[in-house]
């Protein structure tokens, strides 16, 4: 089983905080946008025949900013050139303030069973001070349009200005609504962005207090019945994103449009982030690629136990030793000595201890020193 995901990179205003490909004055060039997408999954349809696609994930950008017609056809296109399962998992990304019910209703008739709310924060003021075009209202009125159906909400953290208090009030407000899933990201300051001059001015929450938010956060999902699967992401029970899953899985996945990852056959190639030379090179009928790197043994071996590492599961030792050859346990015995305060291990798995796992890179570092 494989992923397919789908770049769009087109949205109403620019978030404080977005690193992300994403352009709020180009919404006129969707239509010409989305065509060369449908080209560029048929100039892939030869190579990629032989897999079974379980998952599609439509993000941006926000995907619902553009007409539903182009997500119909997108669908259609990706049925047309590749092998989806029959139960696929088709998501896409939505913003509240960008949906209505005739758009989710076509939504669900092409085949989307999944949705992702960007909600954030449940507080106005927060909302307003990271540049998003939505309040608590819209997100409320937008859930109720997805009422019954599998949706999660986005909710960030480390926010200026923001309290424990207001985040278990998103998450409660985020679980009254009915999500399934809730994905809880910490802010990260990039440079470029504009929340990086708060960060330089020292207006946002340090190490420590993040991580008071994260603990804060979790109680407040664990109390509400939400299990924590990765360290960002949580679900009700049989509802983990399946898509997200086999990214932490080591899994393949092929991405289209500008900016978009893909993992086949141990080579991780991205598409240009430039919507221009993505338009060029796909109007010229060649690929936008422009980072290609063959993932050696070694480097297969890291990248597993880094991304298996980040969930509650850990890593699975007798497959480990299927995928690798060798026995986890004696091969990396010195770092299980040096870490057994904050490692669980059994005989079928190795994982960081829960209270742990929101600083899981100052472990998992310890593997690759």
């Amino acid at each position: 089983m494989a992923g397919i995901y789908v770049h769009i990179p087109f949205c109403k205003s620019k978030c404080s905080y977005c690193d992300f490909a994403s352009f709020p004055d180009k919404l006129c060039y969707a239509e010409s946008y989305m065509a060369c997408v449908y080209r560029e999954m048929a100039k892939r349809k030869d190579e990629l025949k032989g897999y079974e696609f379980d998952t599609l994930y439509i993000g941006g950008g926000t995907p619902s900013v553009i007409d539903e017609k182009y997500v119909a056809m997108l669908l259609a296109s990706a049925r047309k050139n590749f092998k989806l399962s029959e139960n696929a998992e088709i998501t896409i990304e939505v913003n509240p303030g960008t949906v209505s019910a005739g758009k989710i209703a076509l939504y669900k008739k092409c085949g989307v069973n999944r949705f992702s709310v960007g909600l954030q924060a449940a507080q106005d003021n927060l909302l307003a001070d990271l540049g998003r075009i939505h309040n608590l209202k819209d997100f409320l009125s937008c859930a109720k349009l997805l009422k019954g159906e599998n949706f999660s909400a986005d909710v960030m953290f480390g926010l200026k200005n923001q309290t424990a208090a207001d985040l278990e009030k998103t998450i409660e407000i985020a679980a009254e609504a009915g999500a399934s899933h809730i994905s809880a990201y910490a802010l990260t300051p990039e440079d470029g962005t504009p929340v990086y001059t708060d960060y330089l001015n020292g207006e946002l929450p340090d190490g420590d207090e993040v991580a008071a938010l994260y603990e804060a956060g979790l109680k407040k999902l664990r109390a509400l019945g939400y299990e924590r699967y990765e360290v960002s992401n949580f679900c009700k029970k049989g509802r983990q994103s399946r898509h997200n899953l086999n990214y932490w899985d080591r899994g393949e996945y092929i991405g289209f449009g500008v900016s978009a990852s893909s993992h086949i056959n141990n080579v991780r190639f991205t598409n240009t982030f430039d919507l221009d030379e993505y338009f060029k090179c796909i109007l010229s009928d060649n690929f936008a690629v422009v980072d290609s790197e063959k993932i050696d043994e070694e480097g297969r071996e890291e990248e597993y136990i880094m991304l298996r590492l980040r969930t509650a599961a850990g890593i699975d030792l007798a497959k480990f030793k299927s995928l690798f050859g060798a026995d986890f346990k004696a091969k990396y015995s010195a770092q299980m000595k040096k870490l057994s305060g904050s490692l669980d291990a059994d005989e079928k798995t190795v994982k960081i201890k829960d209270e742990y796992l929101f600083v899981q890179n100052s472990v998992i570092v310890e593997f690759f020193d």
